[in-house]
């Protein structure tokens, strides 16, 4: 393929290609927010607060499940991207390779399991009686939907790792469209109900998918294979697994905390379980530009760390943050001063006291973004240098401070501890992630000095 189609991230300013490669996969992230924030604007106007409860009470396990999914393609991808800094094409498609059998095998056993487990995990989450069948009717599909899910999210995540942030995001406009489309055709014309919704989801994201497929095929040279390279090789599986289960299981740990956090909230009662869906929409949309700086450095520091130029990573993750820090602070303001405004996307006007929940929701996690930027860009510089292992122990701080809230805080509290358990989370997950970074530049400096050296999957040799 044509050689500017590919960014080499190891030579050049910093703040130029953190910004080049950030923005189109924030334009893309905010665009899969958008159409995930229309399933839940047209649910909750055309179904009511009860399916829009419904929905929302599904937000943790599906963090946890389809986290999960997203975690384990994001560290498959980092051995992608430290071969092409380091200039070897051969071990990058090999790598690609088995990346693919891989997601095959990780795909098919997680959607027989979680499918049927489904209406367990909701019991077990405590979920209210007049809600549990439409949050089965919705989360169901979603499950069934997770071999697309892996399809899109590896191919998306090794397009990535070659420095191409912008095709990915053509596909998800694409996506997001057929979505809102989907949404209103299955749910106002059709009359399906949650169902519409999440048929909606899945079928546009198979869209992105298949369409990531089709153009790396037809582009993407580099990754033209021999026979010998699509072998299965279990030495590439072990490495392969050592940076995505880890990713993965970070997602879900920290998706732990927050099924036991959705818990407590569901004994609030139904109302208060919409409040949180809907102030999750809109977080969750806000985040963006920190989701994007995240990813970026996962990539920033792949590449660097393949070309062994460890000054650049740590110059990457300043300039990331100073970013992240300047929007945190425009977006608290933003939410603070139209809060209940934006709540009305979602609720009726006349639901006045969701809507106060909605607004304290808001405020509450966006006066903490400044810790969250952290948890975002140090975190995944260090999945990115190879240490993928200590996004677990990341992902288990998150986990205990949103336990502690749903088990300890909301009981006493109520549901202003709701507010605040995220916030606690980020907190927590930095007071780790700080100091496991400059020990992780510390390591691979005396292992690139030649005085130490790492196991296999921490990076690659």
């Amino acid at each position: 393929m044509a050689k500017h189609e590919i960014k080499d991230m190891t030579s050049g300013s910093p703040l130029k290609l953190i910004l080049g490669f950030a923005v189109p996969m924030l334009l893309g992230l905010l665009f899969q927010q958008f159409y995930s924030m229309v399933d839940t604007i047209i649910v909750g106007k055309y179904l009511g607060v009860t399916a829009l409860a419904a929905v929302g009470s599904t937000s943790s396990i599906n963090f946890m499940i389809i986290g999960f999914c997203t975690g384990v393609c994001s560290g498959f991808s980092i051995p992608v991207a430290q071969k092409f800094g380091a200039g070897d094409h051969h071990g990058l498609r090999c790598f690609v390779a088995n990346a693919a059998w891989l997601s095959v095998i990780f795909s098919v056993v997680m959607t027989l399991a979680v499918c049927f487990l489904c209406m367990d995990i909701l019991r077990w989450m405590n979920t209210p009686d007049d809600i549990i069948q439409g949050a089965f009717d919705y989360i169901f599909i979603i499950f069934a939907g997770i071999p697309v899910t892996y399809l899109y999210n590896i191919l998306a995540g090794i397009i990535r790792s070659l420095g191409d942030s912008k095709t990915p995001v053509y596909f998800l406009l694409l996506s997001s469209v057929i979505n809102i489309f989907l949404d209103l055709f299955t749910i106002v014309v059709m009359g399906m109900g949650v169902e519409g919704a999440a048929y909606a989801t899945v079928i546009s994201q198979g869209v992105s998918g298949v369409l990531c497929l089709l153009y790396m095929r037809s582009r993407f040279h580099i990754l033209k294979m021999t026979k010998e390279e699509r072998k299965i090789d279990l030495g590439m599986m072990k490495i392969l697994c050592g940076m995505g289960i880890p990713m993965g299981l970070q997602y879900s740990i920290t998706a732990i905390g927050s099924v036991i956090l959705q818990t407590a909230v569901n004994g609030l009662g139904s109302l208060y379980v919409a409040a949180v869906a809907a102030g999750s929409k809109v977080t969750m949309f806000f985040c963006c530009p920190f989701d994007a700086l995240g990813a970026t450095m996962a990539t920033w520091a792949g590449q660097n760390v393949g070309a062994k130029k460890l000054d650049r990573v740590r110059e990457g993750v300043k300039y990331a943050s100073i970013i992240g820090c300047i929007y945190a602070v425009i977006a608290f303001g933003v939410l603070t001063l139209f809060g209940k405004t934006i709540a009305l996307l979602f609720l009726d006007a006349d639901e006045a006291a969701t809507i106060s929940n909605v607004s304290l929701f808001l405020i509450g996690n966006s006066a903490f973004y400044i810790p969250l930027v952290f948890v975002n860009v140090v975190r995944f510089a260090i999945q990115g240098m190879g240490f993928s292992k200590f996004a677990i122990l990341a992902g288990v701080c998150e986990m205990a401070a949103r336990t502690f809230a749903g088990i300890c805080l909301i009981p006493i509290m109520g549901y202003p501890a709701a507010c605040f358990a995220s916030p606690l989370a980020w907190i927590a997950a930095d007071l780790f992630l700080i100091p496991a970074f400059r020990y992780c530049l510390r390591r691979l400096r005396n292992v690139f000095d030649g005085k130490e050296n790492l196991e296999a999957g921490e990076m690659l040799p």
